[in-house]
C-alpha cells in the first residue's frame, strides 16, 4: 500500500454519497424486477446506475491521474511509467466494460 494519501481522499464524501445512491438504485432495480416492472423503465434505470457508476470511475481516474500518477513520476521515471501503466489497464478494463 502506499504511504501517501490516494487521490480521492479529498473528495471521499463525495464518492460515498454517490457510491450510496448508486446502491439505491441497484435495490431499486431489483425491486423493479420483483414487482414485474415493464422491461424499458427497468433498462431506463439500469442506463441511469451505469452513468452513475461512469462518473465515479471517471472521478476516480482523474484524481488517479492528477495525484498518484504524477506523485510517482516526481519519485522516479519508472515510478511513473508503473502508475501510467497501471492507469492505462483500468481505462481498458472501462472501456470494456
Amino acid at each position: 500500500m502506499d504511504e501517501h494519501q490516494h487521490g480521492y481522499i479529498g473528495r471521499k464524501d463525495d464518492y460515498l454519497k454517490r457510491l450510496r445512491r448508486i446502491e439505491g438504485q441497484a435495490r431499486g432495480l431489483q425491486r423493479m424486477v420483483e414487482e414485474d416492472s415493464y422491461c424499458i423503465d427497468i433498462l431506463t434505470q439500469v442506463s441511469a446506475m451505469t452513468k452513475a457508476l461512469q462518473a465515479v470511475s471517471l472521478g476516480l481516474l482523474e484524481e488517479h491521474m492528477a495525484h498518484c500518477v504524477v506523485h510517482a513520476a516526481q519519485e522516479s521515471d519508472a515510478a511513473g511509467k508503473e502508475k501510467v501503466d497501471e492507469a492505462m489497464a483500468a481505462i481498458a478494463r472501462l472501456v470494456k466494460s
